[in-house]
C-alpha cells in the first residue's frame, strides 16, 4: 500500500493513481463481474496484454490491497485472484462507468 505521503492530495488523483491505467481497469472489470479468476482467465479476458504486464499489474493491485491472491496447495499450484473487501467498494464506480459508456454510445449513434 502507498503511504499517506505517496498519495496525491486530490481524491480523484488518488483513484487514478491506484486504478487508472487501462490494464488495471480491464483486470478489475473481469474480477468485478466474475468474482474469482485464474491468471490464464484474466489473460484471455484482457485483449493484447502480455504476461509480464498482467503480472506487474496484478502485483500492484495486490500490494495496494485492491485484490487478493489465493494459492491452493496442489500440483501444479492453482492460483486465483479476487477482489478484496476494499476492491469490492469499486463496483459502484464500474457500474457508473458502464452506464455512462452505454449512454455515450447511444448519444454517438444518434449523431450519425
Amino acid at each position: 500500500m502507498l503511504t499517506k505521503d505517496e498519495l496525491p492530495e486530490c481524491p480523484v488523483a488518488t483513484t487514478v493513481r491506484l486504478i487508472g491505467n487501462k490494464w488495471k481497469l480491464l483486470i478489475l472489470r473481469g474480477l468485478i463481474y466474475n468474482k474469482s479468476m485464474r491468471f490464464t482467465e484474466i489473460l484471455k479476458s484482457v485483449p493484447a496484454i502480455s504476461k509480464k504486464v498482467l503480472t506487474d499489474n496484478l502485483r500492484a493491485l495486490e500490494n495496494d490491497g485492491i485484490i487478493e491472491r489465493e494459492v491452493f496447495p496442489e500440483t501444479p499450484p492453482r492460483v486465483t485472484y479476487s477482489l478484496s473487501e476494499l476492491g469490492e467498494t469499486l463496483k459502484p464506480i464500474f457500474d457508473a462507468m458502464y452506464d455512462w459508456g452505454s449512454d455515450y454510445k447511444k448519444f454517438a449513434d444518434a449523431l450519425r
